[in-house]
């Protein structure tokens, strides 16, 4: 589950490779849907780091 603290924050996250807002995406992922990448959070802290990205096919 993605902390409050987190969905507090997406008004000032970005994706840090098209600088997109950022949305939740299941259980443990934000994600761009410019970029369609998806940065895992984990232990309440979102990973911004392209190589820990997956890119979410259509």
């Amino acid at each position: 589950m993605i902390p409050p603290h987190v969905l507090e924050m997406l008004d000032i996250l970005a994706c840090p490779v098209c600088l997109k807002p950022l949305v939740p995406r299941g259980e443990d992922g934000l994600k761009c849907n410019e970029c369609r990448r998806v940065y895992p959070v984990r232990n309440g802290i979102p990973i911004l780091q392209e190589p820990q990205a997956t890119i979410e096919q259509l």
